[in-house]
């Protein structure tokens, strides 16, 4: 069984620091030897026959995240025994992409699960030790961040949001998801915004349908007046709005400008409760998503939200709120369409104006 030793760790504000970023252990009985570095991976490994282990085919360079660490750590113990992903994760009761996910420093395993990697790869605590020191929601920062939450998403239960400026993804129709990714840094490109409505759009079944999980949305009243697309998207919008707040497991909520801004949250949030009961926060930044499951976080923010819904508009005078919206947009897009009529018609008086004020030139008649 190998016997974990750490070199050069310490633990800061920011969670585990790699001073020399080098991590190694041994197995007294059989003599084999591992060490991480951010320099190197899973190096000097020798079977006790002396039989070279297996490496990753395409080496992705130095790294000095414990998570990466981690995962290799945990890829070097899984293809010393011999498994291949999809059989490690039948074996500790989840999916491949889970260990996937894990062995890249993507994505956490849940704790029991790493304890069952720990036992099963025989790795005497290591893997669990190493997992402890690893802050995953500081480490985690690559290109696919809100694909994690996406994965959460789409397990959870019940869903709770709060969102400012723009309506929330699960209640987005597909003129404004269109209109909104149009404005974003796929803008040059159709198929990619017509790829990433497609994507948006699919997360919305589970909860859209008869039976779905809970969701509980606080819309700011800056979602409602935030113009996206002009006011046709808009109206039909508010209109998606109000036939998807009557489903039984909908509740959506607007919290007007005039409410006291020291009980509202101050980015956009969202708790998400899985199947086994473990809660997760989520909120954004410029370019990336931060997550915590941490029992006293989360349970401070549920209770937030929780006050915040009592002192928001109630479902009932929501709707009215977001009805009205829908009338004030309706207007304003005939008018902009009998504006444009009124500015065609303008030009073609002016056109016969300027064509029947012409100088007049003698032509001879037929027959004259």
């Amino acid at each position: 069984m190998l016997v974990g030793e750490w070199k050069r760790l310490t633990t800061g504000a920011h969670g585990l620091t790699l001073r020399k970023q080098t991590i190694a252990f041994r197995s007294p009985s059989s003599g084999l030897r591992v060490t991480v570095t951010a320099d190197s991976r899973c190096s000097d490994a020798r079977h006790m026959r002396g039989q070279d282990v297996s490496h990753r085919k395409a080496d992705a360079g130095p790294t000095s995240s414990p998570a990466v660490m981690f995962g290799e750590a945990l890829r070097f113990a899984r293809e010393r025994a011999g498994y291949t992903q999809a059989e490690l994760g039948k074996l500790v009761h989840c999916d491949r992409t889970v260990v996937t996910r894990a062995e890249g420093g993507q994505r956490p395993m849940q704790a029991e699960t790493v304890a069952s990697c720990d036992e099963l790869l025989q790795m005497g605590g290591l893997l669990v030790k190493l997992w402890d020191r690893v802050d995953w929601q500081a480490d985690i920062e690559h290109p696919d961040w809100f694909q994690k939450y996406v994965d959460l998403e789409a397990e959870a239960v019940a869903v709770r949001a709060f969102q400012y400026a723009r309506v929330n993804g699960l209640l987005q129709c597909e003129d404004y998801a269109h209109a909104l990714f149009s404005l974003g840094d796929v803008r040059d490109s159709p198929a990619l915004v017509k790829e990433r409505v497609a994507a948006r759009l699919s997360r919305q079944g589970r909860y859209l349908q008869a039976g779905g999980p809970l969701l509980l949305v606080v819309l700011h009243e800056s979602v409602i007046r935030s113009v996206v697309g002009g006011p046709g998207v808009m109206r039909r919008q508010m209109e998606h709005l109000l036939s998807v707040g009557e489903a039984s497991n909908v509740s959506v909520q607007v919290a007007p400008f005039g409410m006291s801004l020291t009980r509202l949250p101050t980015t956009s949030m969202f708790l998400l409760v899985m199947p086994d009961g473990k809660e997760w926060i989520y909120s954004e930044s410029l370019y990336r998503g931060h997550f915590s499951d941490a029992p006293a976080i989360v349970a401070g923010h549920r209770c937030d939200f929780d006050l915040v819904r009592g002192d928001v508009l109630s479902v009932r005078d929501s709707r009215v709120l977001i009805a009205d919206a829908m009338e004030e947009y309706r207007y304003a897009e005939r008018r902009a369409q009998l504006g444009g009529l009124a500015e065609e018609q303008s030009q073609r008086r002016q056109r016969r104006q300027l064509h029947r004020g012409g100088p007049r030139i003698p032509r001879s008649r037929p027959g004259a």
